[in-house]
């Protein structure tokens, strides 16, 4: 299986899928590992050798029990990966925490960025739209989390397992690191600095991360371009597979917009 070494030397697991000219990079939402795009992995395979990981704490990567934990962080070891294939430049596709890891790669990265999508992600809750403490409350229920990622009707067809639901094999103080990177996350003041022309996907009936999140991203963020999904929850890439696949497939192949 093929790592990367961060600069603190910890060992950072990656796939490659697929065999396109251009190199597209997917990074999963919080306290996943590679496996949150399983479901929709192929979409992309097709056209991109698209690039999956697994966060140190999730999956094949090293699990070190320390302060290395934070969304830039993250997206250094993002970048790490990327030096052990010799890709020079990707496009990169973050959802929900991936998406505020991607903020960071595309801000202090811009050089080795192409195109950059931004999936039901936010800039941080200190100036961005938390949720309801009531949705925060539902995650401690049976069957909370699913409820949250996808609408009843799609669930009631799809009874799982979900790939979205959080790597089971991640231990417990790093599941806790991963949440207080999130949390800390506060990229407000430099989204103005993101270059590369910008995809926000965002489903309409979103609370797990209020859509209006998404307005805000698009509003302060340069060529952003921003596409809601009506109806959909935070596994929008899932649910609406056929239409979010679409969108941004479109996007990076620079499609103009019907």
């Amino acid at each position: 299986m093929p790592y990367a070494l961060a600069s603190d030397r910890t060992s950072i697991h990656y796939q490659v899928h697929g065999e396109g000219a251009r190199t597209l990079l997917l990074l999963a939402g919080q306290a996943n590992s590679r496996h949150w795009w399983d479901p929709v992995l192929e979409d992309f395979s097709a056209v991109f050798r698209a690039v999956t990981l697994d966060y140190r704490g999730t999956g094949c990567s090293a699990k070190p029990d320390t302060d290395s934990y934070s969304t830039t962080g993250f997206a250094e070891d993002a970048r790490a990966v990327l030096d052990h294939l010799g890709a020079a430049r990707a496009h990169v596709y973050g959802t929900s925490m991936g998406g505020r890891v991607a903020q960071w790669f595309a801000v202090n990265h811009p050089g080795r960025l192409d195109r950059l999508v931004l999936g039901c992600t936010s800039p941080g809750d200190a100036h961005g739209v938390p949720r309801d403490p009531a949705i925060t409350e539902a995650l401690t229920r049976r069957g909370g989390l699913a409820e949250l990622m996808y609408t009843p009707d799609w669930l009631a067809t799809h009874p799982g397992p979900h790939s979205t639901l959080g790597d089971p094999g991640m231990p417990g103080y790093a599941r806790r690191r991963h949440r207080f990177a999130s949390a800390r996350h506060d990229s407000w003041a430099v989204l103005d600095r993101i270059a590369a022309p910008t995809l926000i996907v965002h489903g309409t009936e979103d609370v797990f991360n209020p859509v209006a999140n998404a307005t805000l991203l698009a509003e302060r963020i340069p060529q952003a371009r921003l596409e809601l999904l009506e109806g959909a929850r935070h596994a929008y890439f899932e649910e609406f597979r056929a239409r979010a696949s679409r969108l941004v497939l479109d996007f990076l192949a620079d499609v103009p917009v019907s």
